[in-house]
């Protein structure tokens, strides 16, 4: 990307509420922030005065809080919206591997932009995406260039499959890759791409896909080579029954337990869904430290079943929220994503199993723990300068005054109406200052529609 001009000081004021989500958790009424350089410079209460500033924002009636963190993604998704509506996990995916394996390139960064476009006007400003399939030349630089160009801070993982089906898994053969060129472009994505620094806009993870799609062998290979070079690993881990099923037959043990043979536990580790983890696995998880992408919509989407959240919360596993791919959640809203783990987390547990408080700290500072950054996530000096600004105004949270922070969540979710990141405004007035929103989204159609007739 070319330089860019230096940040001018920037102080957003006068919010309705701050949500500082620091160590106190402190809400601010009539609060204010600082920014500097693409960092927090400061955060004070109504009662501190406010500092000078280049450029200053009025946020009377806004909800000013962390951005928003999305753990777990499938961005080339956005082109299969609502295939296979009826189907399981492995139908699902059955259905969808001939489908994917027509994506081009341009496919890929108009799917990608898609995705980003969508999070970043539901207030995301942090997304992790979970790509697998690189036939036709795909490489996770479209992924990137799409990120870089709409200014979204995100963790790219170089996903693979390479157990196909005429050896036991559930890819077909046409979409699978060889080990040995999956762990070269591995590393050649983390020497070219990856930048550990803090405040970094950009990292890289690796992926390997699942248990039902990718070897021991490269799953111990893939741990390998991104402890040695410092980088967080992610998979999908126990997200249904036949996921569970897969791994007694193949392994002979629960998914947890094949995840801690092949070295696939630990603080650098993070897993979507466990939608089927046992108190056994999540004492694992607990001791290890291991992370949790909790994906609510998708797992209602597939019928694959609630996950123990209250319990992992209770135990002490780190978790944050995933949205999943975009044709198994078919939406791309991650304070909805919020209001959904929220609800759905009562069915069962009881109406105090998760609280709006709880979830607002699931999709900010619990999604940055699952992603090893200690950098955003909070509206702390020092930290990145990711905020997000809510209008309160609006018909959806009239009657919500006894709680504004709660009705972020209770009531219907909204679009952003500010979102900067890295100290730049990204979303103004609820419209993306980077794309042209209709005319991206007539390409992306069309591009659906020549996938969809093959």
């Amino acid at each position: 990307m070319p330089d860019l001009p230096p940040k001018p000081d920037l102080l957003l004021r006068n919010a309705a509420m701050v949500i500082t989500m620091n160590a106190a958790r402190r809400e601010l009424p009539g609060g204010w922030v600082l920014l500097r350089g693409g960092a927090i410079e400061a955060v004070g209460s109504a009662a501190e005065p406010c500092p000078p500033a280049a450029e200053s924002i009025d946020l009377a009636g806004h909800i000013l809080l962390p951005g928003l963190v999305n753990t777990h993604h499938h961005m080339f998704q956005t082109l299969t919206r609502v295939v296979a509506q009826d189907a399981t996990l492995f139908d699902w995916l059955t259905a969808l591997y001939p489908i994917w394996a027509r994506m081009r390139p341009e496919d890929l960064r108009l799917a990608a932009t898609t995705a980003m476009a969508e999070l970043m006007l539901s207030g995301c400003t942090t997304a992790a995406d979970h790509l697998y399939l690189f036939p036709n030349g795909r490489r996770l630089e479209d992924t990137i260039e799409a990120a870089g160009a709409l200014g979204l801070r995100f963790h790219a993982t170089r996903g693979a499959m390479s157990l196909g089906r005429s050896r036991g898994g559930l890819p077909p053969d046409v979409l699978v890759e060889d080990e040995a060129a999956i762990l070269r472009d591995m590393e050649r994505v983390l020497d070219r791409l990856h930048d550990p620094a803090p405040l970094s806009m950009l990292r890289i993870g690796l992926a390997p896909c699942s248990p039902f799609s990718v070897t021991r062998e490269l799953m111990r290979d893939a741990a390998a080579l991104g402890r040695a070079r410092g980088v967080m690993l992610h998979t999908h881990l126990a997200e249904d029954a036949s996921d569970v099923a897969f791994s007694r037959a193949r392994f002979n043990c629960t998914p947890a337990e094949y995840a801690e043979e092949v070295g696939w536990l630990g603080p650098d580790v993070w897993h979507a869904h466990c939608v089927k983890l046992d108190a056994d696995g999540i004492g694992r998880f607990a001791r290890s430290g291991t992370g949790v992408a909790h994906c609510p919509c998708s797992n209602m989407r597939l019928a694959s079943g609630i996950a123990p959240v209250t319990a992992m919360r209770r135990a002490g596993v780190t978790v944050g929220l995933g949205l999943d791919g975009t044709a198994s959640n078919d939406g791309g809203h991650l304070l909805g994503e919020a209001r959904q783990a929220m609800l759905l987390a009562r069915i069962g547990a009881g109406p105090g199993a998760l609280g709006a408080r709880d979830v607002l700290e699931m999709a900010t500072l619990g999604g940055a723990r699952v992603l090893g950054r200690a950098d955003i996530g909070a509206l702390v000096p020092g930290l990145a300068a990711d905020l997000v600004a809510f209008d309160l105004h609006g018909l959806d949270h009239a009657g919500a005054e006894a709680d504004p922070v709660a009705a972020l969540v209770f009531c219907t979710p909204a679009r952003v109406a500010l979102s900067i990141i890295a100290g730049r405004v990204v979303v103004r007035d609820g419209v993306l200052t980077g794309l042209d929103a209709r005319a991206h989204a007539a390409r992306h159609r069309a591009a659906a529609l020549r996938m969809a007739e093959g």
